[in-house]
């Protein structure tokens, strides 16, 4: 079925993994995690640790690499017994760190579709995780220029647009969101009577999976790429 976005007014992009690169470096820190803790577990077993032991911690350290960081060495020291070395520790720290000055790598095509879509609408970004980390990744990628509004959202849920939206005195039906999560940043705003439009991400961490009957597709546009968007606007 095709979507008709002639009311659409307001376009909110996703920003990890819509505008730049940022899951593939989660997925590189957690091989990692896997190689500095090889002593204590197997590789695969240590993967399945940290995602639990990740999820128990979001109510307290919320989106981002800061509670990713806290994670690891709270899994370090609960496989270890306590006995974790200081260098392995260090090792961790060192890690988060170099996740967070990692230079931002930019999808293809996000500047062109920026540039374009700016000119008749007005752009916002509607992105999870850490304030400061956020922050410094958008000042770092040099596309503020293009967004009229930023927020940086503690969940993505359906309440959570609904209160963006009010905020910003944008009805639903005048507004289309972009991303590669569908549950974040797809379903959500289909069920508050928005449009979204799906561009995949070639990895997806395990929180933001949904079952194939939640993602059948219908009241969403899924492209290959982001500059498939300007045949459909």
């Amino acid at each position: 079925m095709e979507r008709d976005y002639k009311n659409i007014k307001v376009i909110g992009f996703d920003a990890d993994d819509t505008l730049w690169v940022n899951e593939t470096y989660f997925r590189e820190a957690e091989e990692e995690v896997g190689r500095l803790l090889s002593h204590y577990e197997t590789p695969n077993k240590i993967d399945q640790e940290l995602f639990k032991m990740e999820i128990k911690n979001l109510p307290t350290y919320g989106y981002g690499v800061k509670g990713f960081m806290l994670s690891m060495i709270e899994l370090a020291l609960e496989l270890s017994n306590g006995k974790v070395s200081n260098e392995i520790i260090g090792k961790m720290l060192d890690l988060g760190k170099d996740m967070i000055h990692k230079p931002i790598e930019l999808l293809d095509g996000v500047e062109e579709v920026l540039k374009s879509l700016s000119k008749k609408y007005k752009l916002i970004v509607a992105t999870k995780g850490d304030l400061l980390d956020q922050e410094r990744k958008l000042e770092k990628s040099q596309l503020l220029q293009y967004f009229h509004h930023i927020e940086v959202l503690s969940e993505k849920q359906e309440a959570n647009y609904e209160k963006l939206l009010k905020h910003l005195e944008i009805k639903p039906s005048e507004f289309l969101m972009i991303g590669n999560s569908l549950k974040s940043d797809i379903l959500p705003l289909i069920n508050i009577g928005a449009e979204a439009i799906h561009v995949p991400f070639h990895t997806t961490w395990q929180h933001e999976e949904v079952t194939t009957k939640e993602a059948n597709g219908e009241g969403y546009k899924t492209v290959k790429q982001l500059t498939n968007i300007l045949e459909l606007l």
